[in-house]
């Protein structure tokens, strides 16, 4: 990989519906004009199966974040807001944080939330929220699911992953999805 090469590795779309989340991720990690990589992990459980995490942007700075946000949700158990606000402000202040460059997906079984080094912790009106290279293709796919079908939060997330992988060249169909036990 050529130093300033452009990395386009990330598709995560997470929906909240009738009590149940789900977050799904595809598996492409692309370098330039190439894929390197089809089966990537880019969703998880975290905090004891309490919520989902999933990121976007480079790799390893995604990493040290989930294990901050986990190390937030231990100090606030079964809170996921308050957890996110406090990886937020930490990220936008702190002076080696801020030079992270990863999006962070995080939810349980009530809310999803989008957090970002600028301090943003954004929860969508409607309980969807992507991220990602295929991020806005992925959303528009699962909101028009939401609204049009009773498809549960697991089938959304993967058909709009996999809707978004027909249109985004950075995204394939190697679609993982995680849910809450």
């Amino acid at each position: 990989m050529k130093q300033g090469q452009t990395v386009h590795s990330t598709t995560v779309l997470s929906i909240v519906r009738n009590g149940q989340i789900a977050m799904a991720s595809d598996g492409q990690v692309t370098v330039g004009n190439a894929v390197v990589k089809q089966a990537a992990q880019k969703a998880r459980r975290v905090a004891n199966d309490a919520a989902l995490i999933g990121f976007a942007g480079a790799a390893a700075d995604a990493m040290a974040l989930t294990e901050r946000l986990e190390a937030k949700l231990e100090a606030y158990p079964r809170n996921l807001r308050r957890a996110a606000v406090e990886l937020a402000k930490e990220w936008r202040t702190d002076r080696a944080l801020r030079r992270l460059d990863a999006l962070l997906v995080v939810g349980d079984r009530e809310h999803v939330l989008m957090v970002s080094g600028n301090g943003d912790v954004i929860e969508p009106d409607d309980g969807i929220a992507a991220i990602g290279s295929g991020g806005s293709y992925a959303l528009a796919a699962a909101r028009a699911l939401a609204r049009h079908t009773e498809l549960g939060a697991e089938q959304i997330a993967g058909e709009a992953l996999r809707v978004a992988a027909e249109i985004c060249i950075y995204t394939n169909d190697n679609v993982t999805v995680v849910t809450l036990p």
